[in-house]
């Protein structure tokens, strides 16, 4: 198994390369194709951290443009997922600190949790119970304290090791896993374990909006095609 793993990460190097070098030459696919692979994961990301559906699209778009215009150097030392995750969550925690330098506003009470889309062909009952179980996910991980959310978000929605989430955070392994304990703890009294397996299925970002920020993105690049 660690030498499949072995192999492996050397394979996804050369992938994310020969990829970024075709984004250099300019190709529309090249481009398309980043941004529809990595769109879920990177809002995922920056909705755990901002907390806003709309201002996590805006992240997301951002990053990818910043992430563009610098492409040239990426030298692959790290996966293009978390190239582009690093650069979001920046982007991200950027947009709190400024956030919370500004005089807070009331929440509002009519606040609406994110529609998750659903099978239809699941019977009724199923559907129910899968809507209140993700709406227990992300209500659970919004109400962690910042410095908790963050961790939660990379390590265990996102799946990033610890020593990524680290690099991701600016902060060391020790400090990831010891807010990552933290962090368990406050959701376990909302969660049962075995709801682990949907958390993917939280914050989604896929069908129209997915297209929309990919089209998005595409236009201010200047890039047709």
């Amino acid at each position: 198994m660690r030498k499949l793993a072995a192999a492996a990460a050397p394979e996804t190097a050369s992938g994310d390369m020969a990829l970024v070098r075709r984004a250099l030459a300019r190709e529309a696919d090249a481009f398309r194709l980043i941004i529809k692979t990595h769109n879920q994961r990177l809002y995922r990301i920056a909705r755990g951290v901002v907390r806003n559906d709309a201002e996590a699209e805006d992240i997301v778009q951002e990053a990818y443009v910043r992430a563009f215009a610098s492409l040239a150097a990426f030298r692959g030392d790290a996966s293009l997922s978390t190239w582009l995750s690093r650069i979001v969550i920046n982007e991200a925690l950027g947009r709190l600190r400024k956030r919370k330098r500004t005089v807070a506003m009331p929440e509002n009470p009519d606040a609406q949790i994110i529609p998750f889309p659903l099978n239809a062909s699941d019977d009724p009952e199923r559907t129910m119970a899968q809507r209140q179980i993700l709406a227990l996910v992300e209500r659970a991980t919004d109400s962690l304290p910042d410095v908790y959310r963050s961790v939660f978000i990379a390590r265990v929605i996102e799946g990033f090791s610890m020593d990524e989430t680290a690099d991701l955070l600016g902060v060391k392994p020790e400090t990831v896993k010891t807010r990552l304990h933290r962090a368990r703890a406050l959701v376990r009294k909302a969660l049962d374990d075995e709801i682990g397996p949907v958390l993917l299925d939280a914050f989604p970002f896929a069908g129209r909006r997915c297209e929309r920020l990919t089209e998005a993105v595409m236009k201010r690049l200047g890039i047709e095609g």
